[in-house]
């Protein structure tokens, strides 16, 4: 059987056996607008295990699929659609990313709660946005609710819980 399709039938299990939750409402806020810790559900833990995605696991990540290839690109608080560019374990390019944004404090988080393979159906998953030396600090002139970013993409990460 050849990956893809591994995939798929991987997916397809999950989907029946789990169903496709997300819990991306009822986080709180810290002081600074960032959102609290949260953990990660355990339905997205279980189909982690399966795919056997890992904390260790990364990959590349274009944040907003609107704005592909921009710079800078705006992102606002809310939901946002974002594209693998590389692997992140059995998850490969162009898969998509479902999770929300808080542009609240002096960088973006983005946390992830779902991806969408091209052959297959939602799974549950959890998984952060990072890029380093401050590079998702958002620029002084963001207005109220947006985040100017001078890239487009980013690095993602699996987490076992969000902090």
């Amino acid at each position: 059987m050849s990956a893809p399709r591994t995939l798929s039938s991987v997916a397809f299990v999950l989907a029946l056996a789990l169903g496709c939750t997300t819990t991306q409402g009822g986080v709180g806020l810290r002081p600074d607008g960032t959102p609290r810790p949260e953990a990660c559900p355990e339905d997205a833990l279980q189909a982690m295990r399966i795919l056997r995605l890992r904390v260790v696991d990364g990959a590349n990540v274009e944040l907003d699929i609107n704005q592909d290839d921009v710079s800078p690109i705006t992102l606002y608080d809310g939901p946002v659609e974002s594209m693998l560019i590389s692997s992140l374990g059995p998850l490969e390019s162009p898969t998509r990313l479902y999770g929300r944004v808080w542009t609240e404090g002096p960088q973006v988080v983005v946390r992830y709660y779902a991806a969408h393979p091209p052959d297959g159906d939602r799974i549950p998953i959890c998984a952060v946005a990072r890029l380093s030396k401050g590079q998702l600090r958002k620029r002084p002139d963001s207005l109220p609710g947006t985040a100017i970013l001078e890239f487009s993409k980013a690095g993602v990460d699996i987490v076992e819980s969000f902090r």
